[in-house]
This record gives C-alpha cells, structure tokens and sequence, in this order.
C-alpha cells in the first residue's frame, strides 16, 4: 500500500477502505509518512470531503493511535456531551453535576480557550487548587465517588489527533466537516463515553456562523456516530449572543454556582435543561425530554446537583467553602462600567465581538501558549430585549490592565445596538433550540 495511491483516490472523489485509513493514521503517527504526504491528503479530503462510514473510519483509526480509557467498575450509563465552542458557554460546569445527580456518570474531557471562544479547563482552573491534570485511575475514582471528572487530553490520547489538528492549522483545513467530526468524536470515546451529546453553536459568536452550515456537521457527528454504533444527539442552538450575563473564567464559574443554587439566567438553562434531557435519555435514565427535564429542575430545587459539584471540587483538589465564599467578591483589581449612550431597546449583542474583548483582557487565548487571566472578564447587568435608559449600566469589564479595559470596552460598547424607538421589536429569539438531529 502506497501514500501516494491514497492521496490520488481520494483526489479522484473515491472512497476510501478501512484498511487505508488504518495504514494512513499508523503511519503519520510512527512517523513513516512524512506530512507533506498528509498535507496533500488533507487538502484533498478539504475538496473531495468524505462520507459518514469514511468519517467512522477515521474516528475508529485515530482512537486506536494512542491510549484509550477502560472504566470498569462503573455503574451508571456513560454519557458525554461536547460543545463546539461559544462565548460565555458554562454549560458543562452546570449540566454535568445534574446529570450525574439523576444518575449518569460523565467522563468529560475538556479543552481550553482559543481566540474567541471560551475553555472548560481555564474556567476550572479558576478554581485554587482545583486540578484537571488527571491520571486514568484518579480519572475513574472521580467519577466513581461524585458521578463526574473533568480533565484535559494527555498526549498519549489520540496522538493522531493532536499531530493532524496542528498541520490542519498550517494547511486550511480546519473547516473540513469530516475532519472536524473525527477529531471531536475521536477525543470523546477514547475517554470511555458511551454516548454523546453535542451542543453545535450557530450565529456570529460560533464557528459555524450560518445553521445550514451548523447543520451539516450536526447530521456528520450524528451520523459518523451511527456509523460506529453509538448513540448521538446533535443540539443546534443560537449562539448571535454571549450565554447568560457572565463571560469570563471565574466569572463563569460563578453564574454556574447561581445556576445550581437556582438562580441561572433564562437561556442558559433553557440549553442546559435540554441537553442534559438528552444525556438521561441517551443513558437510559427517562423515556422522554419532557420527563428528564422535569426531573433535572428537581435535582436543582432539591440542591442534588449543587452538592455534586461541590463535591467534585473537593475531589479534584478545590475547597467548596472557599469558593462558594467567593461568589460575588472574586473580581481583579480594575474594572470599569459601560454606560448606555441612549433610551431605547437593546437589538442585538455581537457574541463574535464580545469574544474578541474577552480576548483583550485576558479570558480567552490568541495561541495555544498564551496565559489567561482568571478574573478578567465581563458582567452584562442588561440583555436582548431589554429596556434602557440613558446613562444606566449595561454592564462591567473586570482586568488587570486599565489600558487593556479601556480597548475592551470600545469593542463591548460597538457590539451593543440600541434603538431608541418604542415600537421597535425586541430582537430576541423565542427559543435558542434550533433543531435536534438524533441517533437512539
């Protein structure tokens, strides 16, 4: 078997075998095909795409390149959900102390902030002495004990994964839908999931900027994970406006803390509800959304789920006293209000926009080496819909650099349209559900 064959029949538009993709993935990670050999196949894949067994394929081969995480002795359904990426997206902090409090144990294996769009793994850092660099057994003891683990990928898991994501960078691959969905589910059920749930983000803040676009690598991950004889929902959900009031790493970690104390914003639990239904339906624990989503806002008005996150910070190494403390006086050393310029009705807040100034001030990443600033962020005190006045507050920028906040700001305060007429409509989706795709 030949590279260049490879290469050639895909170029042709052809599909590929097993067989091919095996010796493709083994050889790229011994080191035997060189990556210009690569690069060449990923651009023909970029053109000539591949189909959902194809896709299986692939997600099988790369999962074979490295470790792969055997949880025995756990009771529950393994259930993961995956978010392709937002601005002010907590969601995973919430959702996984609720589903493990109704009975699921998720393996959650996260990642970290880059340009826009937020990390797990830098929100829980956030968190002193919380620790997401977990070994296999401290991993499976986690999840035994509280029902959840967050960790990060270790370099011994996917390693193909890690090698092909960093030349997709350098080629102008990145977009290709079946390489997106092989490295996504690939990640996942290395870490032992036994079924997925995916929120794929849609609007000016995702990278899926349009929902046909969205769409399309909805029904690949759905589709890939039939392929492979997994369960899989895929959420379509708006994301034209940063989730909830809260963007940044602490920060968020605090709007999660509220949120399962009960006071969460409006539309970040109406997606959290949903898709941690979903994860209970995957697992088998209810037979409808309906009924899963009932039982979710009672493990929140119980406090079930709230312990099972404080629990699970005692265990990766946090002090839960300590933190719920800190709710509400945590912040960095500068901060700085913006104030409405009119009256009116708040239309629209730019997501894509709002991300770019977390950039600024430290939230988030412009290269995978880049330092975060734990405490930096921004408090929006109004949302879409809302009514303003002149001169009131429309929300606060936290860093730890006056000059810093003060380019933040500019792009907060350009992000945010006002209109002052009465009779404008407020510009608010009814629901950020957009479509379901499943695979039960």
């Amino acid at each position: 078997m030949r590279m260049t064959d490879i290469i050639m029949k895909k170029r042709a538009g052809e599909a590929h075998s097993p067989e091919e993709i095996k010796f493709l993935i083994q050889g790229y990670v011994s080191g035997e095909i060189p990556e210009y050999q690569i690069s060449a196949w990923l651009m023909a894949v970029y053109f000539q795409s591949m189909s959902f067994t194809e896709a299986g394929y692939l997600t099988r081969s790369m999962i074979d390149s490295g470790k792969v995480f055997h949880l025995k002795g756990l009771k529950g359904p393994l259930v993961d959900k995956h978010s392709t990426g937002g601005v002010g997206d907590k969601l995973s902090l919430i959702l996984a102390p609720i589903a493990a409090s109704c009975g699921l144990q998720i393996p959650m294996m996260s990642g970290r902030a880059l340009g826009h769009t937020g990390g797990t793994l830098d929100k829980l850092d956030s968190i002193n002495g919380y620790s997401t660099a977990l070994s296999e057994k401290d991993f499976q003891e986690i999840i035994k004990k509280c029902g959840f683990a967050m960790t990060g990928q270790s370099k011994d898991v996917v390693p193909a994964d890690r090698l092909m994501y960093a030349l997709r960078d350098v080629t102008a691959t990145v977009e290709s839908i079946p390489l997106i969905t092989a490295s996504i589910m690939s990640k996942k059920f290395a870490e032992g999931a036994q079924s997925l749930i995916f929120d794929v983000k849609c609007g000016s803040g995702a990278f899926m900027k349009t929902q046909d676009d969205a769409r399309a690598l909805a029904e690949s991950l759905v589709e890939t994970g039939r392929s492979l004889g997994r369960k899989v929902v895929a959420v379509i959900t708006d994301m034209n406006e940063p989730l909830g009031k809260m963007v940044g790493n602490f920060l968020e970690v605090e709007e999660s803390i509220l949120a399962l104390q009960g006071q969460g914003p409006e539309d970040v639990m109406e997606v959290t509800y949903r898709l941690t239904a979903w994860m209970l339906v995957a697992g088998g624990i209810c037979t409808t959304v309906e009924e899963a989503e009932t039982l979710c806002r009672k493990k929140i008005h119980s406090g079930e789920a709230l312990q099972a996150f404080l629990e699970n910070v005692k265990l990766q190494g946090g002090d839960p006293e300590e933190l719920l403390a800190q709710v509400g006086k945590r912040r960095s050393k500068y901060s700085r209000d913006i104030l409405s310029g009119r009256t009116g009705i708040i239309q629209s807040i730019d997501s894509f926009a709002v991300g770019l100034a977390g950039v600024t001030l430290g939230v988030g990443r412009n290269k995978t080496e880049d330092p975060v600033e734990p405490l930096a962020g921004i408090e929006f005190h109004k949302k879409t819909g809302d009514r303003v006045n002149k001169s009131e507050r429309l929300c606060t920028l936290y860093g730890e650099d006056p000059d810093l906040l003060k380019e933040a700001a500019r792009v907060v305060e350009n992000s945010m349209v006002i209109e002052e007429s009465s009779t404008i409509k407020k510009n608010k989706p009814a629901s950020l559900i957009l479509e379901e795709i499943t695979a039960l």
